[in-house]
């Protein structure tokens, strides 16, 4: 088989391309053919001249990556995954943005073969892809070139540019001279409300010169195949930084009517401009054109090339490289965690955040792939490796990665990492700022990412920093994202098996600190089932049900009860997700739906009613003060527990 395929069939597939990128939105009556019409020479030339993939083994380890991070041009990957042989057929394409299909409207990972990661939002894919570098790196450092060695591609329209989440990964790409990183700028001038100088000026080579990137302009080659060849080469061999290349391209080409109007973004072509862009490609007027044998041909070109690469990587590296690489890239091994976790007795008395560090440093010698960070809160947040060091352009076997002050970007850096494989991302930052996060705790939940999200500082027991740093509706928002498993634990113990709950849990998981110290009052037992009494009585009035901090504070309001006469019992509930995936039996058998249940957290109530009949918590926002001051004026004390007891049995 040649290298590359003949100049004919070059422009004989990018014209199949091109008629997908129509057919598939006049099918369905909805989505952006105009930018995949405009990419379609590079998306063939990357994926039958550049990536190093196999079709055969779409999950072998050392396969370039490429992430379509603007994820509305969708159809473009599909096409090109139906026509390099990963398994899509016509039907999948003429079922685009269908119930069901394999080629939904934005690229989902683990739901269509070929795709790394699930785009859509713009700037997330970009972000990813630092990510999947950072991971990249890293591997290639412990493992060895022999054994990691692939690039990252990324392809961004001027939407992903915009959106604030890629300045701060742009910067922290450039800083720590990921230079495994090839970002393609679509650079056409159009976004949805039409010419991009209705809202930018930017000067998107200087910006990415500055960042330290090394930038390639282009220029107007987007039509020109061995060109195109040319600059993602240079852009593949060259080392310190990584590369940005502006190609400047024309949204609609070839379309006589649309190409470059901001119209040909989003808006289906009607089936008059569907005929006359065929016209002027010289291909047939026929829905989904795509001739057996160039099929055939690109197919078997593509599976020459990916299997040539994987057989000769498979050859030079090591048995033992090979298997430990592997072991990192398979399921943690819960026993062999669990046996290194340490257990703390009754008279320790430790925030949950210093607990946590303590924590993930006694399992690193059987978490080796374990990679901690944080944003700029290494030390408060407790996602910290003390013995290891800092990961770096000059040292990327470090495993502490310091973000800097950017979560937009370590949230969707993690995402990435994660899904590259091989690493388990860690990192922190105050439980406030997770909404600068969401979108990318969203998309990791939607990716099944197995990311560990640390948030410390948990609740208005923050003090004297008041309501801007004093969380209060963040406990609700995350555990309404389908998905995302979120454990509060109440103390040292539970934060242990918390640890092990995250890095056995095949998505992500959210764990929830504290920053003030909490008594050692469970043995850690309720994380696993996601509730357990820690308190039994014979003949329970009712159930005060704590998570996090407020599991001692339920406990003493107990001790208070007694003192009357009234006799409870005390459940912990570190994971609604998890307690609420129980049989409603054992759900009952924990918290009996017979007896008044009372809540106790020091947040919103909002979505207790599920399972308590009443709730002490915090609807409003916080305040300036001491820590245990603003606890005791917002109602979270024992003796107010106490109190809603008492009524709720009246």
């Amino acid at each position: 088989m040649a290298n590359k395929l003949t100049a004919e069939q070059d422009q004989q597939a990018i014209a199949l391309i091109r008629g997908i990128a129509l057919d598939a939105p006049l099918k369905a009556k909805s989505g952006h053919q105009g930018t995949a019409m405009s990419l379609a020479p590079l998306a063939h030339v990357l994926y039958s001249r550049i990536l190093q993939h196999d079709p055969s083994q779409p999950q072998w380890i050392n396969r370039d990556r490429f992430i379509l991070s603007n994820g509305h041009a969708s159809i473009l990957q599909y096409a090109m995954l139906y026509l390099g042989g990963w398994g899509l057929s016509l039907d999948d394409l003429k079922s685009f943005r269908q119930w069901d299909s394999a080629t939904p409207g934005h690229p989902e990972v683990g739901h269509t073969a070929g795709v790394e990661v699930t785009t859509g939002p713009l700037g997330q894919g970009f972000a990813n892809a630092v990510g999947m570098a950072i991971a990249e790196s890293h591997l290639r450092a412990v493992h060895g070139a022999k054994a990691v060695d692939h690039h990252t591609y990324v392809i961004v329209g001027d939407g992903c540019l915009m959106e604030g989440i890629s300045h701060e990964a742009a910067s922290l790409a450039g800083h720590l001279k990921l230079d495994h990183l090839v970002c393609v700028f679509d650079d056409n001038k159009i976004t949805i409300d039409g010419s991009t100088d209705l809202t930018c000026t930017d000067d998107v080579p200087a910006r990415f010169r500055s960042y330290g990137w090394n930038v390639i302009e282009a220029g107007e080659i987007a039509e020109d195949c061995d060109a195109l060849e040319k600059v993602l080469l240079a852009a593949k061999s060259h080392s310190g930084a990584p590369t940005m290349i502006v190609l400047r391209t024309h949204i609609g080409f070839p379309s006589p009517e649309m190409t470059d109007k901001h119209e040909a973004h989003g808006n289906p072509f009607t089936a008059e401009l569907v005929t006359s862009t065929k016209k002027v490609m010289g291909i047939p007027d026929e829905p989904f054109w795509a001739p057996e044998d160039l099929v055939a041909t690109y197919r078997s070109h593509i599976l020459s090339r990916g299997s040539a690469s994987r057989i000769a990587w498979e050859t030079s590296v090591s048995p033992e490289a090979k298997k430990t690489l592997e072991n990192h890239h398979s399921p943690v091994d819960a026993a062999v965690v669990s046996a290194a976790l340490p257990v703390y007795d009754a008279a320790t008395n430790l925030a949950t955040r210093q607990a946590f560090q303590k924590v993930i440093e006694a399992t690193d010698g059987v978490l080796p792939h374990v990679i901690a960070g944080a944003a700029d809160l290494t030390g408060n947040t407790g996602a910290k490796l003390s013995a290891t060091t800092g990961f770096s352009s000059s040292n990327p076997s470090g495993k502490q990665v310091y973000y800097g002050i950017r979560e937009h970007a370590m949230g969707a850096a993690m995402v990435g990492m994660a899904l590259h494989g091989g690493v388990i991302p860690v990192g922190g930052t105050f439980f406030v700022f997770a909404d600068y996060m969401r979108p990318s705790i969203r998309l990791a939940a939607l990716s099944g990412a197995r990311c560990v999200f640390v948030f410390s500082h948990d609740s208005v027991g923050v003090g004297e920093d008041g309501p801007t740093h004093q969380p209060i509706e963040h406990l609700s928002s995350l555990r309404s994202i389908p998905g995302l498993q979120v454990i509060r634990p109440a103390d040292p113990n539970e934060t242990a098996q918390a640890w092990l709950t995250a890095v056995t849990h095949n998505g992500p998981t959210a764990i929830i600190l504290s920053r003030q110290n909490v008594p050692s009052v469970t043995d850690g037992s309720a994380v696993n089932p996601g509730a357990a009494i820690i308190k039994k009585v014979a003949s329970p009035v009712a159930t005060i049900i704590g998570t996090g901090s407020e599991v001692g504070t339920a406990l003493e309001a107990a001790v208070l009860l007694e003192t009357e006469g009234i006799a409870v019992n005390v459940v912990s509930l570190p994971s609604w997700d998890r307690f609420l995936s129980l049989s409603a039996t054992a759900r009952d058998a924990i918290i009996p739906r017979n007896l008044p249940r009372i809540s106790v957290e020091a947040g919103s109530t909002f979505g207790w009613a599920a399972l308590a009949t009443h709730s002490v918590g915090i609807d409003r926002f916080g305040a300036s003060a001491p820590g245990n001051v603003v606890m005791e004026k917002l109602g979270i004390s024992a003796a107010n527990v106490a109190a809603t007891v008492k009524s709720a049995i009246a």
